[in-house]
């Protein structure tokens, strides 16, 4: 038996894959959670900050762990046609680095999506942020059908908001969260196609058709 087509064939999100130059990114597989996971615990980020609106990172060894599966299990679950999320691992040349992500609401009527990402803090510096964020944003225009993506990140993550801007990104807003207790401000972006900054390298998108149709026919 062809074990990975059929895989593929039962649940076509797993066929879908995008290389651009020294990344390649596909959704995660449970047989993946292991190295994501070494990843994640040997840190994403300073211990005395928090870049993430939802704290997902504090909980450490088996409580990160726990939560982080079942997070993505959940996704998985609670697909359909008008609210998705597809959380692609990233690998550069051939090491896991991080997850870069879009999730979406109302997405038939809205065309627009938000996109998330982390990467591992040994991985910091070489450029691999701002190249897997182009291309996801080149997976959404290009094969998906978005019309539009936003992003957010604290004012005190320069990090992200330089990520947004080199791709393209333009503010649209603040926001205020409670984070640890205290008030901090989101700063909104947003990224339209012909404000997109496309990366150096081609990208190349297999099985996007396949993800597509298998969300639609989640509808029947």
């Amino acid at each position: 038996m062809d074990v990975e087509g059929e895989l593929v064939r039962l649940w076509p999100p797993f066929g879908l894959r995008v290389t651009c130059g020294p990344l390649v990114m596909r959704p995660l597989r449970d047989a993946d959670f292991p190295e994501v996971l070494a990843v994640a615990h040997a840190g994403i980020h300073d211990p005395d900050r928090m870049p993430f609106s939802f704290p997902w990172t504090k909980p450490k060894g088996a409580d990160l762990e726990r939560a982080f599966l079942q997070y993505h299990w959940g996704k998985r679950a609670s697909l359909r046609p008008d609210e998705w999320s597809l959380d692609l691992g990233v690998w550069r040349d051939g090491r896991f680095v991080g997850v870069q992500g879009v999730s979406t609401e109302n997405f038939p009527v809205t065309r627009t999506g938000e996109t998330g990402s982390w990467l591992g803090q040994q991985f910091h510096g070489r450029g691999t942020g701002t190249l897997m964020r182009q291309a996801i944003c080149v997976l959404c225009f290009d094969d998906l059908g978005f019309e539009e993506v936003t992003s957010g990140a604290f004012r005190d993550n320069p990090m992200s908001l330089a990520v947004s801007r080199k791709v393209g990104y333009c503010t649209n807003g603040e926001q205020r969260f409670a984070r640890d207790g205290a008030a901090a401000t989101m700063v909104q972006l947003v990224l339209r196609p012909g404000d997109l900054v496309r990366p150096p390298h081609d990208v190349v998108v297999e099985g996007a058709e396949e993800f597509v149709e298998f969300v639609q026919e989640r509808a029947t």
